[in-house]
């Protein structure tokens, strides 16, 4: 110590000396946390600022519509009629992706007799020149076969089929078509084979099947392999666009997951699964993943940035798409929940520039009956694809998107851009200039193979809506947003063609999917409404006759609303049925509400297919017209 100072006054000096470097260090610290989060840079490439998440209790989420969605069943599985689904009967369905090319749609997916990652599996694809009209399924990679004295590895169980890739459109204009094979139930890496490829030419027949590349971290080649080198093509246009495929980095980066390429032949340092990509609007190229991870490019995709989770981006082993729309800005499809077993609603998120997010929106929120159990046959809209940047672009400006449900059935959505939720103005839809072989606009539509919605005339020229139904265990349903309201007023027309087993029912619901106003064509012939928790018959129907309806609807209080049936009332102050601060759409449904599979529904328990699920019940079918909805107050 030295003389002359206290020892208290040294040890006070000691300690401010002290506190000040922990307060440099704290500064420090901070100062490389804040650097760490600064969204848009590799640290956090995108970020959703909406705020709003997901209600986890009901299918469609409590979240808003996103305006004008068409949900499109393209395929349904059938175990006992295969001639009605893809000549094989098999219940498994998955991993589709989507291109256009020589005016039409190509979905490809890979199917299963019942389970996910167990042989047998093969790729199958159809098409369509509108979206809504498929092809039957055939198949372009059949279950592999090894070679003669080829035997299956230790540990495996056979061979199937995984894909994060589908298509390739050459910049010499071929059509490319591609699959992974390798061995059940874990096809990664070591256990890969290689990926195979063939041209699908324009009337529809397709080349033969080639290794484009085998797995480089096995020894598997062209003298132990089924399928040959694609070097040994004598197609100069197929050689030249696989040349072109094996040169564009970002096109062979989706293979990374099944093949990390210890040859070298990737530019990723590393990788997470499912990649996809799209241009932001500073030039920088953004990689999504499952599980909430992204990655950033500033070299044009030679290489990119380790992936980082985005934990703005709530999600779990689905995948997640994003893309720049037509109309200049971005949007990321994906499942809005942390349970992987329970993959539903499908949502949408959009923005200006491609770093920051808002709004998420609906765009599937239906969850039907899952009919057949298979091992990991996760509930809901799966593994959600667009159209890859150079693989085609359809006519107008929509967002096209293809997924499996349940992994049972394959689907894909139509979403008009831009993408909106809001209403600004009296809806008059009487359906007249609308083209009838066009889309149903500004309509959300749920139209599976066995319940489909269109416009069609009547005899006498009338243009309405109809929905028809022969789906045991699903239904078709039409919805239509209107401006926000507390007090409201919607009348329509309605026509019962043929009735079966289901009752057809009219919600006016809130934005976040509340019924308080519901009303029903009840198949023991009457016409009901909810007053409160009681069900009233109002009046008998008859088939093959227009009936007007008039709802005037208050939410204020309590809620109550009244009903007028061919400009004759009813019924009037009848209870709501929740109550709600406003309402914002009203939804048409061939069948009962449904919130089953809940989130509590078992998955993995095992169950015999559903009773009927394979066959046709008989038709019901209904005409809707003159829809004109008024905001009051």
């Amino acid at each position: 110590m030295k003389a002359g100072y206290p020892t208290t006054i040294l040890n006070l000096a000691t300690l401010v000396k002290i506190i000040a470097i922990n307060c440099v260090i704290f500064l420090i610290i901070m100062s490389c946390q804040i650097s760490k989060a600064q969204t848009g840079s590799e640290n956090e490439p995108i970020r959703y600022i909406g705020g709003t998440h997901i209600d986890p209790f009901t299918h469609e989420a409590g979240l808003r519509y996103a305006i004008g969605v068409e949900n499109i069943q393209t395929f349904r599985a059938n175990r006992t009629h295969p001639e009605l689904s893809d000549g094989y009967g098999w219940t498994y369905s998955h991993a589709s992706n989507l291109a256009y090319w020589n005016g039409q749609f190509y979905q490809q997916y890979i199917s299963g007799e019942a389970d996910e990652h167990r042989s047998p599996v093969q790729t199958m694809l159809i098409t369509s020149k509108n979206g809504k009209d498929w092809s039957f399924p055939k198949v372009i990679f059949p279950p592999y076969k090894a070679p003669e004295g080829v035997k299956i590895p230790e540990g495996s169980t056979g061979y199937m089929m995984h894909q994060r890739m589908g298509f390739y459109v050459a910049p010499n204009g071929r059509l490319l078509t591609l699959a992974f094979y390798g061995h059940t139930e874990d096809p990664f890496r070591e256990n890969g084979i290689g990926r195979v490829v063939r041209e699908i030419y324009k009337d529809g027949s397709m080349g033969p099947i080639y290794f484009i590349r085998y797995d480089s971290q096995t020894n598997w080649n062209e003298s132990n392999t089924t399928y040959p080198f694609f070097k040994k093509s004598t197609n100069k246009g197929f050689l030249e666009a696989c040349d072109s495929l094996l040169k564009d980095k970002l096109m062979t980066l989706q293979w990374f997951e099944e093949d990390n390429g210890v040859d070298g032949f990737y530019t990723f340092n590393n990788s997470e699964q499912a990649f996809n990509w799209h241009v932001r609007k500073d030039g920088k190229i953004v990689g999504l993943f499952k599980h909430s991870f992204a990655s950033l490019s500033n070299d044009g995709g030679i290489t990119f940035s380790d992936p980082v989770k985005v934990n703005s981006l709530v999600m779990s082993g689905g995948k997640m798409w994003g893309q720049r729309t037509e109309d200049d800005r971005y949007a990321i499809s994906y499942n809005p929940v942390d349970q992987s077993e329970y993959r539903f609603p499908m949502a949408i998120t959009s923005s200006d520039d491609g770093i920051l997010y808002d709004d998420l929106l609906l765009v599937q929120g239906e969850v039907p009956a899952r009919r057949f159990y298979g091992i990991w046959k996760d509930f809901g809209p799966c593994y959600m694809r667009g159209i890859t940047p150079g693989n085609g672009n359809p006519p107008g400006t929509d967002m096209w998107m293809t997924y499996s449900m349940n992994k049972e059935d394959m689907w894909v959505s139509r979403i008009p851009t831009p993408i909106k939720y809001k209403v600004d103005e009296d809806i008059t839809n009487d359906f007249e200039n609308m083209d009838i072989t066009g889309h149903v606009i500004d309509w959300n539509i749920y139209s599976p193979t066995w319940a489909k919605a269109s416009l069609i005339k009547e005899n006498n020229g009338n243009q309405c809506l109809q929905m028809k139904d022969m789906d045991p265990y699903d239904y078709c349903r039409a919805i239509r947003v209107f401006e926000e309201s507390k007090v409201v007023t919607a009348s329509f027309k309605l026509k019962v063609k043929a009735m079966d087993t289901t009752q057809f029912d009219i919600d006016i619901t809130d934005r976040y999917g509340n019924r308080p106003v519901q009303i029903s064509f009840d198949t023991d012939g009457y016409i009901k409404a909810a007053n409160g928790a009681k069900i009233m018959s109002l009046q008998k129907f008859e088939v093959n006759k227009w009936y007007s309806f008039k709802i005037n609807y208050d939410t204020r209080g309590l809620g109550f609303y009244s009903l007028a049936i061919n400009d004759k009332t009813v019924a009037d102050n009848l209870a709501a049925v929740v109550a709600v601060k406003s309402a914002e759409r009203i939804s048409f449904r061939t069948g009962a509400y449904r919130d089953i599979p809940s989130r509590k529904t078992p998955n993995e328990v095992e169950l015999p297919p559903l009773k009927g699920a394979d066959e046709k019940q008989k038709l019901s079918s209904y005409l809707i017209d003159d829809v004109f909805i008024k905001q009051i107050f």
